[in-house]
């Protein structure tokens, strides 16, 4: 259960109906601070909309933090949103077999995408090693890019864990079919 009442559209001035477009349960949560989730969002909405990395690759990212973090809402949402942007439930899984140090068909650029996302997470930075090949292969713009992302859902992935979101009923099936470990 929420640690915050989730707000709809009449609980919020007329300023602030805007926050609520899109209705998930964290932007209705977060709209207790209306100012701090008008703060929020631009972040997340250059993330999806206005960043050059490839959507596949930004999403498996996204989900490697997910996994890591155990975060069902964060998890069921990007396993939903993954599919939509190039992402296969075979790469799903062999995200998890990779995460877990098995052999995956995984090509050299996508493993070293969730490589990054793990030491980000697991240890609050990318290597020098890692981050000097995604530099060498994408430039600057991109290892940026990809380091925001990382470093923008694991705050996210703490924001959901703190106020306790809970996985709504339509994204459910994403966490069945793909459960976290526990």
């Amino acid at each position: 259960m929420a640690r915050v009442p989730y707000l709809e559209v009449a609980d919020l001035s007329d300023e602030n109906k805007d926050l609520l477009k899109r209705p998930i349960w964290l932007t209705k949560a977060l709209v207790n601070s209306p100012n701090a989730a008008r703060a929020m969002s631009p972040i997340g909405q250059y993330i999806r909309y206005g960043s050059k990395l490839d959507p596949r690759l930004r999403e498996l990212a996204i989900l490697q933090v997910g996994w890591l973090a155990k975060s069902p809402y964060e998890w069921s949402h990007h396993v939903k949103l993954g599919l939509g942007f190039g992402v296969s439930e075979a790469d799903v899984q062999a995200l998890i077999d990779d995460t877990d140090g098995k052999s995956t068909t995984l090509d050299e650029t996508t493993k070293l995408v969730l490589k990054a996302a793990r030491e980000m997470t697991t240890g609050g930075e990318m290597t020098e090693t890692t981050f000097q090949s995604i530099q060498k292969a994408w430039g600057n713009e991109l290892a940026v890019d990809l380091t925001l992302t990382i470093g923008f859902y694991n705050a996210v992935v703490r924001i959901l864990g703190t106020l306790k979101i809970d996985v709504e009923p339509e994204y459910q099936p994403y966490l069945d079919k793909f459960p976290l470990r526990t």
